[in-house]
């Protein structure tokens, strides 16, 4: 059975870090993308980042570029989301999933929610200002 858990969220000051963590299990993270989103009350899901599973491609969506860093350990099959510079915006719940129809994060395109699967049950970021 697959699965995914997230976790390493919290309460944090503007300005402040926080390391998300991954796990998957019963899934390889050595060819399908894997990708984060975070989803903000009363907004849609937004895809945040992605990291190629053959590649190690990554994408970014523009609002983290230079502060979010994405990265993945096979070995103990997680992948991590290294978050920076954190702003009161940044809160929101934020889920991993996998790309089941991409080995690859080069584009925009890579962050379409509908091509994700197994949702894990998501991790509160909550940044005070």
């Amino acid at each position: 059975q697959v699965q995914f858990v997230e976790s390493g969220g919290g309460l944090v000051q503007s300005g402040g870090s926080l390391r998300l963590s991954c796990v998957a299990s019963g899934f390889t993270l050595d060819y399908y993308a894997i990708g984060w989103f975070r989803q903000a009350p009363g907004k849609e899901r937004e895809g945040v980042s992605c990291i190629g599973g053959r590649d190690g491609s990554t994408y970014y969506t523009d609002s983290v570029k230079g502060r979010f860093t994405i990265s993945r350990d096979t070995s103990k099959s997680t992948v991590y989301l290294q978050m920076s510079s954190l702003k009161p915006e940044d809160t929101a719940v934020y889920y991993c999933a996998a790309n089941l129809m991409r080995s690859s994060c080069t584009a925009e395109t890579t962050m379409r929610a509908y091509e994700y699967s197994y949702w894990g049950q998501g991790t509160q970021v909550t940044v005070s200002s």
